[in-house]
């Protein structure tokens, strides 16, 4: 069972809302979502051993976020949110299992994991990415959250090259410093090539991460069972991007103290 939850301070949309899972039917409904996504459409190596959801260790201490339909309930997003504190209580946060974190996890202040995140195809091109930002953004204000940091997917390419052009256009972009570095376990096959030879926009997810300010804490890390490459991104909530940040916090309204988990 998923971590028990209180209420979002977020506004509820026309077309679609958010919400914290409040108990294992919710939270089958994500890891339901995310094997159609990750094993169906990607292709992924899934370990969980259940045909028809996603499921791994972290299930159970984190909190998931679900965006739902307004019309139908049906789940089209979600992401799963684990704290510093149960992190510490597990002995490590997801992502190390495929980087050294280093520096990242020793900073002052609250962490906050965000990760499995995804969109059903069919809502991708709506604003159901905005909704789910939105109830990130209601969770970091709940909870006095410090730093957000997760993975961000990337599709590889032939020799990972599309992997090393998006990495490329991030070190132009939105580069951490020397001393915020990761160190990924399995690096990318090709990640020397010249800047001004190879470059690639940045796919939706990871373009909502540099518009609010976040940064790339180094290479990427290379996931063969996802095929994809994974990018720490990492995010000072206190340095928000002020211009994004009116538009991330848009459907979140003021909330009381004494709301926290």
């Amino acid at each position: 069972m998923a971590a028990s939850a209180p209420a979002l301070p977020v506004k509820r949309g026309e077309r679609f809302f958010v919400e914290l899972a409040a108990g294992p039917e919710d939270v089958r409904e994500a890891q339901a979502l995310r094997y159609r996504v990750f094993a169906e459409e990607m292709g992924a190596k899934l370990k969980s051993g259940r045909t028809g959801l996603d499921i791994d260790e972290f299930d159970d201490d984190c909190h998931h976020l679900l965006v739902r339909e307004a019309k139908s309930g049906r789940v089209v997003g979600c992401t799963r949110l684990l704290s510093g504190e149960r992190a510490r209580r597990l002995g490590r946060f997801y992502s190390q299992g495929e980087f050294d974190l280093g520096a990242v996890v020793r900073l002052p202040g609250r962490l906050l994991e965000v990760g499995r995140t995804c969109i059903a195809p069919d809502c991708r091109q709506g604003s159901a990415i905005a909704v789910l930002w939105s109830g990130i953004a209601g969770y970091i204000q709940l909870h006095d959250v410090d730093y957000l940091f997760g993975c961000a997917s990337v599709p590889l390419g032939a020799n990972d090259y599309q992997a090393a052009a998006i990495m490329n256009r991030l070190r132009r972009q939105a580069i951490a410093p020397h001393w915020l570095r990761v160190t990924p376990h399995i690096p990318l096959l090709s990640d020397d090539v010249e800047s001004d030879v190879l470059d690639a926009p940045l796919p939706a997810l990871l373009k909502a991460y540099v518009r609010l300010g976040a940064k790339a804490c180094g290479e990427p890390c290379r996931d063969p069972d996802f095929d994809v490459a994974d990018i720490l991104m990492l995010l000072d909530v206190n340095q928000l991007s002020p211009t994004y940040a009116r538009h991330f916090m848009q459907r979140v309204p003021e909330h009381r103290s004494g709301c926290a988990l």
